[in-house]
């Protein structure tokens, strides 16, 4: 990806979605077009016009730290906002200078982390940040079934969602998990960008559906750490999930999932149904042989 694109439009699209009030001008005075001016913003930032201009353009290049926090500070950027800030600088950095060495991510779950998934009660599983399944446990693979087993998706969630018709039934909150599977997607892309796979996923999201490529083009960034999932699945109905994001520092680039059922709701009763469904097939099959 162009770096100086996704600069530019980045930097772009948060300006223009703040407001003169919430940044505390008064008086903004009539406005063609909705959100801040380049003046306005620099003033907020404590630099030149010319200078923020600049980085406007797409060129990061040589931004220390400590502008681009201010300029965050300007834009009321969040967390997630202000790292992909900060992850775009770093990929304009010349070669040899402050730039990260590419990450590469795990495609190979270690043997002791699946048993770890095999130990745990609750829907569990491993995936890296292109939103690929790579390890579950057996009432996780129940769960997730739809999109494990149906070879179109390649065990990949993102396909599933915009690509396959199904994930909209599948999943009860879809625009909700759309948004954030974009923006998840976008951080990873800032972080990593000369991660192929990554790239390509993207590329094929974006010439294959609309809604994925119009969502891209917001700019929305998200970390995914934890929240609520509602799921329909096809075999017992609605469930709701708590989950859990958690990092494993000893392999970069995968994430560990937990899914606990929400508090007074009958999911707990329909995942032992759904487990004892997965197993009858497994019980029938070590019968006939």
């Amino acid at each position: 990806m162009d770096n100086r694109s996704e600069v530019r439009e980045f930097l772009m699209t948060r300006r223009s979605r703040l407001t003169p009030e919430q940044a505390g001008i008064i008086g903004g005075g009539r406005r063609r077009v909705a959100g801040l001016r380049r003046e306005e913003t620099a003033m907020l930032a404590g630099m030149s016009v010319d200078y923020y201009a600049r980085m406007e353009r797409g060129n990061l290049s040589g931004v220390s730290p400590e502008v681009l926090d201010a300029l965050a500070r300007a834009l009321h950027l969040d967390e997630a906002e202000t790292t992909h800030l900060h992850d775009l600088a770093r990929a304009a950095a010349p070669t040899g200078l402050a730039r990260k060495k590419p990450r590469s991510t795990a495609n190979v779950v270690r043997p002791s982390l699946q048993r770890l998934l095999d130990s745990i009660t609750a829907p569990a599983y491993i995936a890296n940040t292109r939103k690929d399944f790579l390890a579950v446990n057996h009432i996780g693979h129940a769960v997730f079934a739809p999109i494990i087993d149906d070879p179109a998706n390649a065990r990949n969630n993102a396909r599933f969602t915009f690509l396959n018709p199904a994930s909209q039934n599948f999943y009860i909150d879809w625009e909700a998990g759309a948004n954030s599977i974009v923006a998840s997607l976008r951080v990873e892309a800032g972080r990593n960008p000369h991660d192929k796979a990554l790239t390509d996923l993207i590329g094929e999201l974006v010439t294959r559906s609309d809604v994925f490529r119009t969502r891209w083009a917001a700019h929305d960034v998200r970390f995914h750490r934890t929240g609520s999932k509602r799921i329909h699945h096809p075999d017992v109905g609605d469930l709701i999930f708590d989950y859990e994001a958690l990092e494993l520092p000893a392999d970069p680039g995968l994430l560990m999932f937990t899914m606990t059922p929400a508090l007074d709701t009958p999911t707990g009763e329909r995942l032992r149904l759904l487990g004892s469904l997965a197993a009858t097939p497994a019980a029938a099959s070590e019968v006939t042989e």
